[in-house]
């Protein structure tokens, strides 16, 4: 989307409102046609807030998020809403995650909270991603100014923009279209597309801090920002603006929270919780069972019974260590409750400068310049590491003088015992996620020859570093000082093995990632001819972009020396580039005063996956001056990412699933064959781009001044879906799918799976990135405004952005039945049925107050996860209700002052139970609740030329 032309004022939103008393201005009546009206009601149905401009303001023309051409101030056929500045500041947001999370368009997005991924390859971890429609991160386009960003360097199966980056104290207003945008915009808007739009023109100088704190303690924040512009476009000929923002969070923790106690989660989900704990536990094989049992060995008083035991005694090690009978462990060992010591938020330190320049160089034309240059540092503290040792008998407490060496002509290895030890000496795993953001445009704009112009070259740069701090450890060291005896796994180690485990931390860089974007672009617009309606108008538009993307590993990494850290291999390094181009054209046509038709059609080629023409047809009636009616069809597409085209092999773990072959063989006995199977992710060069298609229905009804309704039906379906099929879905059809898992009997001379014609159990279960299955998706939003409704105590005003989502299903491979994540939480998480965010405002004098209210409804849990203790599935469970109340005041203290205090989550309400085995947060869903709990916070802002 292009920019704003320079010599209007800051922005929609200020023009509207300047010079007013209230809350919300008097309507304005242009002298323009029906169809300009009929934009202006299209706009209003779907805004937070009002947009109306006064009698006296100018009618000029602008370009909103959906459409390149100029229009009449608010003039847009398509469903957009706005999150003003004001919004933003009386909910006492400072991120870019945080506004976000008001779209109820939205589900599933990255925030903070679900991306904690400490105990495994931390893919992606310190991404915060949008995704409207829970479509994906990779189909919501997100914008700074119309123009591109690029996207979170670290490989994932999530391609986006790292709202880090996103200079939040320097936007202006949020804009949302919830309408497939490819035609105009790209390939990745499916979706939809978020833009982020910052000021203009803005001359004085604004000082704003925020102070936060939660009511139990944790997560605590501050924030500070100052603004400044100088010289007045339309008198100076220039206007230079910059604003510096810095704010910090405190971190977490589990033990800050009364709601994790209150989960009871050793009780309700014992499955989930971890069988390797501090001081070890020891696991037996089957031979060194029976000769134990032979013998009469007691555990803990008690004959054994069980392959897993811990001989520490009865009490294991509480809170974090606990005797559970049917935790995961089993009744004679100790599990390990990871929650007791767990991190729910990540300290930050997050720093952003964003400057923008403008000089008119005459002629109607002007030069401009953009640097955004964002910091964000957040450091994640996990659980102890955790290791399996092979440790000789005589050097375990409890088993010294057992003689399991008698069985070495049974077994050449019966003397070593495997420990199973949280290795809680060497401190948490504490690691640190350092995520920069670059950006430099220069543009020119104007009017040359009947055509307002615009042309701009983008540098955008995004690099992650992932560094290690504390617990994450160098192997061999840690096996010298089991061996040495320094260190110990079943109690307290003296003053060697602390020295031991100092000694084996590594510190520093694991893995570094750099993603690079380079374009052009050039569009134009401009009047054709008059029909009866209005102009016919004409944009434009061309871009040429180069991506590239450099991933590398520490060699300490690539080896696989560290605990706790999941290397590639030795040839994960990778350095991939591509190049992209595209045109577009948009035609507005408004062929009477009731009826406009807009046509849009955008080619793209991607090097490598090919090209792809997306068109568009939007049509927009107004039968009478309170109703108006607007429909849009067309078809995008989204091409792979060059993670999913190059990534190397990645490695991780499936849940706890069940190995159908194991069950024909063993009664069906999930305690002996459901279990956590290792999984090998393949990309793939040869993937095509997904395709789509959609369309939308809308009304808006506007009777008077005060009130306006929007209703919008929205239908979208993609095909030949980018993905992997789920291990659950291999695993539960082999007759289609069984080439996917690989067998230690299938002599296929792969690496670690050693052939063995007697053994059927699973080595690794591939997930290969393929062009399959469908996703269809359906619903209805709702927009409702009630403003300026004046009264003796005070202007009161309502708004309400509802999504009643109708239809979210995904067919995971071709052929297959689609599966629903509509009000059900499947392997990837849920699409609640109905989300709405409500604000009710008032404002009397200098005073003003907003009570707002954040609602997802209600979801069957994840209830197929299995007891593997008891072979049973857990209790079925439904997800509560999420809502949240917040309430926020000011006062305009003098001139230029104005002071706001506000309570976010204010009946302190908990994140609903959840029974969810995907995130590694257990107890509750992590991906849309908020663990802070009541939210006090207040903040100062003083505005002065």
């Amino acid at each position: 989307m292009a920019h704003r032309p320079h010599t209007l004022p800051n922005t929609l939103l200020n023009r509207a409102t300047k010079g007013m008393q209230g809350p919300w201005p008097r309507r304005q009546r242009f002298e323009v046609s029906t169809t300009a009206r009929a934009a202006l009601l299209a706009l209003a149905g779907s805004l937070p807030v009002a947009t109306w401009a006064q009698d006296t303001a100018p009618t000029q023309r602008v370009e909103v998020t959906g459409s390149a051409i100029k229009r009449i101030d608010g003039e847009t056929a398509l469903p957009v809403q706005v999150i003003s500045r004001e919004e933003i500041n009386k909910a006492g947001l400072t991120t870019a995650s945080e506004i976000l999370s008001r779209i109820s368009a939205s589900a599933n997005n990255l925030t903070d909270g679900a991306s904690i991924g400490t105990g495994g390859f931390r893919d992606q971890m310190g991404f915060n991603g949008a995704n409207l429609r829970g479509m994906g991160v990779s189909s919501t386009l997100v914008l700074l100014n119309g123009r591109r960003m690029a996207n979170f360097a670290s490989p994932g199966d999530s391609v986006g923009v790292d709202l880090n980056n996103i200079p939040a104290a320097a936007i202006q207003r949020v804009e949302i279209l919830l309408d497939g945008a490819s035609a105009l915009y790209g390939s990745d808007a499916i979706g939809g597309v978020i833009n982020f739009i910052t000021r203009r023109d803005y001359q004085g100088v604004e000082v704003s801090a925020l102070i936060g704190a939660t009511q139990e303690g944790g997560a605590g924040k501050r924030s500070a920002s100052v603004a400044g512009g100088w010289g007045d476009f339309s008198k100076d000929g220039f206007n230079v603006f910059g604003v510096l923002d810095l704010q910090s969070t405190s971190r977490l923790d589990t033990s800050q929270r009364k709601f994790i106690n209150d989960l009871k989660i050793p009780e309700r989900l014992p499955h989930l919780l971890s069988g390797v704990p501090f001081p070890a536990n020891l696991r037996l094989s089957g031979l060194q069972f029976d000769h134990l049992e032979s013998q009469g060995f007691q555990v803990n008083g008690q004959p054994i019974s069980e392959r897993t035991i811990n001989l520490q005694g009865p009490g294991c090690n509480p809170p974090f260590s606990l005797p559970l009978k049917d935790g995961i462990a089993g009744p004679q060992a100790c599990t390990y409750d990871y929650m007791r010591e767990l991190e729910l938020y990540p300290k930050t330190q997050k720093a952003s400068l964003f400057g923008r320049g403008v000089l008119d160089v005459g002629g109607g034309h002007q030069v401009f310049a953009e640097l955004a240059l964002t910091r964000s540092n957040s450091y994640y503290v996990g659980t102890p590491n955790r290791a399996d040792f092979e440790i000789d008998y005589r050097k375990i407490p409890g088993l010294e003088n057992t003689g399991l060496d008698s069985l070495l002509g049974e077994d050449d290895t019966a003397n070593f015992v495997t420990v199973r030890a949280r290795l809680t000496e060497a401190g948490k795993r504490t690691s640190e996620l350092v995520s920069n953001g670059q950006r430099l445009v220069l543009g020119a704009s104007g009017t040359l020859a009947q055509w307002d112009y615009e042309v701009g070259l983008n540098r955008s740069v995004n690099k992650v570093s992932d560094r290690d701090h504390q617990g994450y450890l160098i192997e061999s060291k840690v096996i010298e000082g089991i061996e040495s005896g320094a260190i110990n796994l079943f109690g307290p180690s003296g003053a060697a093995g602390l020295t031991a485990w100092e000694a084996a931390q590594y510190r520093g860089e694991v893995r570094r990632a750099t993603g690079t974007m380079t374009s052009l672009d050039v569009r134009g617009s401009r009047d054709l001819m008059k029909l009866s309606g209005g102009n016919l108008a004409l944009a434009l538009g061309a871009e040429l972009r180069r991506e590239s993307q450099d991933y590398h590993q520490s060699p300490e990494l690539a080896e696989d020396t560290i605990l706790g850290e999941s290397s590639q291999g030795p040839d994960a390094d990778f350095r991939r580039s591509r190049n992209v181009s595209a045109v577009w054209t948009e035609l507005s046509a408004p062929l009477s005063k009731e009826l406009e038709l807009q046509l849009a059609a955008r080619h793209e080629r991607y090097q490598v996956t090919g090209s792809a023409t997306s068109p568009k047809l939007g049509l927009r009636y107004v039968p009478s001056k309170e109703v108006l009616l607007r429909a849009s069809v067309g078809a995008g597409f989204r091409a792979p990412s060059m993670t999913d085209l190059y990534r190397p092999v990645s490695t991780s773990a499936s849940a706890t699933l069940p190995d159908p072959v194991c069950m024909a063989e063993n009664d069906n006995d999930l305690t002996y064959c459901a279990d956590i199977w290792e999984t090998r992710t393949f990309s793939n060069p040869a993937l095509k781009p997904e395709k789509s298609k959609q369309f939308s229905l809308g009304a808006v009804f506007e009777p008077n001044s005060q009130f306006s309704l929007s209703v919008d039906y929205w239908n979208i379906e993609k095909r030949d879906l980018i993905s992997t099929l789920g291990e659950d879905v291999i695993l539960g059809n082999l007759a289609k799918y069984e080439s996917l898992v690989h067998r230690y009997n299938e002599d296929e001379g792969l690496e670690d799976c050693d052939y063995d014609e007697t053994d059927s159990a699973i080595c690794f279960i591939e997930l290969n990135k393929q062009n399959r299955g469908r996703q269809k998706l359906s619903g209805v939003d709702i927009g409702l405004n009630l403003r300026g409704l004046k009264t003796s105590v005070g202007t009161f005003g309502a708004r309400l952005n509802g999504t009643l989502t109708l239809t979210s299903k995904k067919q995971l491979g071709d052929g297959d039945p689609y599966v629903s994540d509509l009000g059900k939480f499947v392997n990837y998480g849920v699409v609640q049925r109905w989300r709405h965010t409500l604000s009710l405002d008032w404002e009397y004098d200098t005073w003003g107050a907003t009570l707002s209210n954040n609602y997802l409804s209600g979801y069957e849990d994840q209830n197929n996860a299995i007891d593997t203790n008891t072979g049973s599935i857990v209790d079925n469970n439904r997800v509560k209700a999420y809502s949240l109340w917040n309430l926020s005041g000011s006062w305009e203290a003098s001139k230029g002052l104005v002071l706001r205090a506000g309570v976010q989550n204010l009946f302190n309400t908990a994140p609903p139970f959840s029974n969810q085995a995907y995130h590694f947060i257990s107890g509750y869903d992590p991906s849309y609740t908020d663990p802070r709990g009541r939210y006090f916070y207040l903040s100062a802002q003083y505005r002065f030329k």
